[in-house]
């Protein structure tokens, strides 16, 4: 696999063009575009270009926008929640 090929990450179904090939303690690393991650070489096959949708990382952050806010939302909540209101008292 070399820069602008395109694969698939097999665990997920993840399609993305290489960016960058790097080797460490004899594994080989694929830096795919969509996610900006580095995969393992051997879970990564080849794919058509048909398969690809490029995003930019502008669409891609806006795509997420919503379900960043809800997690923050809920963290927040969390936060407010006295735990002693969820727990039972006494001893057994």
């Amino acid at each position: 696999m070399q820069v602008g090929d395109i694969v698939k990450y097999t665990p997920t179904s993840t399609v993305g063009k290489v960016t960058e090939v790097r080797e460490r303690d004899g594994k080989v690393w694929i830096k795919l575009d969509f996610t900006g991650l580095y995969y393992d070489q051997t879970l990564l096959i080849p794919t058509s270009e048909s398969e690809y949708s490029p995003i930019t990382y502008k669409e891609r952050e806006k795509k997420f926008e919503g379900r960043i806010q809800s997690v923050e939302e809920a963290a927040n909540v969390a936060r407010d929640v006295d735990i002693s209101d969820m727990m039972p008292s006494g001893g057994g």
